[in-house]
């Protein structure tokens, strides 16, 4: 069964339909022209993160790709885990192609555990863009040398202090990661994005951490050439058979799913696995999305879609991204449509666990 709403799935197909069309209307030339105007691309986080360097990087390449080369303009409305900034743009209308918005699996997550701050539809919204990433978990170089010298059962005796947006957001993933291997982290909940995690750890404030991998590259890695944080695994990657395997971006750090089964705590099957590998299938090969508005017109879809293909296939394009974003899919068009739904549904018996478990762990009360 699929912990999903009628309605949900009802606008996401329809949504694919619609996208079956996206090719022909630019084919004919009737895109959208966006000469002498501004795109504010919303984001619902602060400016120090993962999302932040992502859509960052986009911007100024979506400009040069869409007719008539509008400014684009990153504005950052974060609150309530991304909530905030999501609600908003669920109150808009299309108007002229002139707003998108961006999620990320903090959003998502809050959208699949029925979180009672949601007032979010992703059905309403069409997407036209979908990109993958990963995640990293590192150390303070102290920690890392006495897990190097005794294993992880060095780690267990430690009290984690860890810098959260909320456990119904993308932390989940990590926090149930850490609860799985039998470490004692007590997150601090309430930070915007997730460079603000990043801060508190180089301030001493916090002692574990987690980055998407575009904050990781171009936060984290600084870092680590200077001593300061040692990288302990990546989440992992999806093979083409749905298996995790190690992140190609850094193809020389272990997978959870390989610290998982070298740790005497820790299963790699069981409620606990599978409802962590379906959040974090969820939270990453379709980690970032970007949407336009409830009533956007096909032209409009279909120009966004177009712009953002254009650019995904600049024969650079590999090249000035792979520093910063890392080597993921970048989709868009009818696998984008795809990844969406694979990021908005999840089996009803892993929500559940996940639901009964922030209840009992942080006495988060969703349902």
């Amino acid at each position: 069964m699929i912990n999903t709403i009628t309605k949900r799935s009802a606008a996401l197909f329809a949504g694919a339909s619609a996208l079956c069309f996206g090719t022909a209307a630019l084919a004919d030339g009737h895109g959208l022209d966006l000469s002498g105007e501004t795109v504010e691309w919303i984001i619902p986080f602060s400016e120090t993160g993962g999302s932040a360097r992502w859509a960052n990087f986009y911007a100024p390449l979506l400009s040069e790709a869409l007719p008539g080369n509008p400014t684009v303009v990153v504005t950052f409305m974060p609150g309530a885990g991304s909530t905030t900034g999501a609600n908003h743009f669920q109150g808009l209308e299309y108007e002229d192609g002139t707003t998108i918005f961006g999620s990320s699996g903090s959003t998502q997550f809050p959208y699949l555990l029925n979180d009672p701050r949601v007032r979010y539809e992703y059905g309403d919204w069409n997407v036209v863009l979908a990109s993958g990433t990963g995640g990293v978990v590192y150390l303070p170089a102290d920690l890392a040398t006495a897990m190097e010298n005794g294993g992880i059962d060095a780690l267990m005796d430690e009290n984690f202090i860890y810098g959260s947006q909320g456990a119904t957001r993308l932390d989940l993933v990590p926090l149930l990661a850490w609860e799985m291997l039998g470490l004692d982290v007590e997150p601090v909940f309430g930070i915007e994005g997730r460079g603000d995690g990043r801060l508190m750890f180089e301030r001493g404030e916090a002692n574990i951490d987690y980055q998407t991998s575009s904050s990781y590259l171009s936060g984290v890695a600084p870092l680590v050439e200077a001593g300061t944080a040692v990288p302990w695994f990546s989440f992992g990657a999806l093979d083409a058979d749905g298996n995790i395997v190690r992140d190609p971006t850094f193809p020389d750090m272990p997978s959870f799913a390989e610290v998982c089964e070298a740790a005497p705590a820790c299963e790699t099957s069981g409620p606990a696995w599978d409802a962590w590998e379906a959040f974090f299938v969820a939270g990453f090969p379709a980690q970032k999305m970007v949407f336009l508005p409830a009533g956007a017109p096909q032209e409009a879809i279909d120009t966004y879609t177009q712009a953002f293909a254009a650019i995904t296939e600049r024969a650079d394009f590999e090249e000035i991204s792979v520093a910063r974003l890392g080597i993921y899919p970048q989709l868009t068009g009818d696998a984008a449509q795809t990844a969406l739904e694979s990021a908005t549904v999840v089996p009803e018996e892993a929500s559940d666990f996940v639901i009964n478990w922030l209840g009992e762990r942080y006495g988060v009360v969703l349902q």
